[in-house]
């Protein structure tokens, strides 16, 4: 698969199959990552890998307690509160695999260098028929210093990009995209 292919058919996958996804894939996806550029060539990215399917149920019944608790009335995320109350619904999408691409402290750009990263890993899983999707409602409750010990994450760094990899369950229909906004052009 060549890159524009990739780009135009990488989806947010939300059902994937009980398949595991095998450790070399994941050293894959990772190596692909860090050919991301970075400012200042400062290659900011740390991962962590969770591929433990109980443990990722029990955390999202947590992140969904954690996001609900603090909603405020003013936020974007009130229209996701039934989805997000419901015991159906899973943040992690029920895949089995967990990657977490953190932020090394005092770095020029690191969140942005780490998104960077992820697409790089998005586009790398689509090429292998691998779904992903990006979990920001994770990111609050792994920020937190008791979450990142428990998962081995240093104090300052930042978990910038949780994303879900595994095989998809179905096909993922295309969103459609509006036009760009040309702000400027000579």
């Amino acid at each position: 698969m060549d890159v524009m292919e990739a780009i135009y058919n990488r989806r947010a996958v939300r059902a994937y199959t009980d398949q595991p996804v095998e450790k070399t894939a994941i050293e894959a996806l990772i190596n692909a990552a860090i050919q991301a550029p970075s400012s200042m060539n400062e290659q900011p990215w740390a991962f962590a890998v969770v591929q433990d399917q109980q443990q990722l149920a029990r955390w999202s019944e947590r992140i969904k307690t954690y996001v609900l608790r603090r909603l405020k009335p003013d936020s974007p995320l009130v229209k996701y509160r039934d989805m997000l109350a419901s015991s159906d619904y899973h943040v992690f999408h029920r895949a089995g695999t967990l990657i977490i691409i953190c932020s090394r402290p005092d770095t020029h750009n690191g969140a942005e260098d780490c998104s960077l990263a992820a697409q790089n890993l998005m586009l790398a899983a689509c090429s292998m028929g691998l779904g992903t999707c990006p979990i920001g409602f994770a990111r609050p409750w792994l920020s937190q210093a008791r979450i990142k010990r428990s998962l081995g994450i240093p104090e300052a760094y930042a978990p910038v990009f949780p994303v879900v990899a595994g095989y998809p369950g179905g096909e993922t229909p295309p969103v459609p995209r509006r036009a760009p906004e040309m702000l400027f052009r000579q």
